[in-house]
């Protein structure tokens, strides 16, 4: 098979094409990683495998529909969902999320710049997906220490099922309509701040 013309390619598609429909597709793959490491990126394989949402990747990504891959990000998916609901390893899962969800994060949102060069979209991938999914990490540090303070831990099973929702909802609306992650993600901050504060002031003293 003759190789692509990314460039000409690119310039057929369009901006739109691109680089604004993989970079907001990027955005809320990363977004959702920030919450949950393997569950967008388990998303993100099977809708490629599938051909499902219009969704493609990187020649350099093929390797993630293999049926391996799936089963390896399918597995650790389950995982962290229960992990994440035992009071305790849900922190250290938190804390290693500093590291493993921002490149999580660059992996995802770098594998649907399919109509750029590799390195192009590998960087486009650091630029988009890394910020994002450390910056909702760390909104999901605060509300779990908010919550473990005012629980003792009993709430945060609660709270992680929530953030579950969240991330397979954005990863949904990510492939199905990308132009609204924007509304999406200033959504999601308002849904975190909102519980952040609520377990906040649950857990202030009340003056008489």
């Amino acid at each position: 098979m003759p190789d692509l013309d990314l460039s000409s390619l690119s310039a057929a598609a369009g901006p739109m094409q691109t680089w604004v429909l993989p970079a907001l597709l990027g955005l809320g793959l990363a977004s959702a990683t920030g919450l949950r490491t393997f569950l967008p990126l388990l998303m993100l394989a099977l809708s490629a495998k599938f051909e499902m949402f219009g969704v493609r990747l990187i020649d350099q990504m093929d390797w993630l529909v293999s049926w391996p891959a799936i089963a390896a990000l399918a597995t650790a998916t389950v995982a962290e969902f229960a992990g994440d609901k035992v009071p305790a390893i849900d922190h250290g899962l938190n804390a290693i999320g500093y590291v493993t969800r921002p490149i999580a994060g660059a992996v995802a949102a770098g594998s649907v710049f399919w109509n750029v060069d590799p390195s192009t979209a590998a960087l486009a991938g650091l630029i988009v997906g890394a910020p994002a999914a450390l910056a909702f990490n760390a909104a999901q540090t605060g509300v779990r220490v908010g919550s473990t303070a005012t629980t003792g831990g009993l709430g945060n099973p609660l709270v992680s099922l929530v953030e579950d929702v969240l991330a397979f909802l954005t990863v949904i609306v990510a492939f199905l309509a990308p132009i609204l992650i924007p509304i999406v993600m200033i959504l999601l901050a308002i849904v975190v701040f909102r519980l952040a504060r609520r377990i906040r002031d649950r857990n202030e003293p009340r003056t008489v």
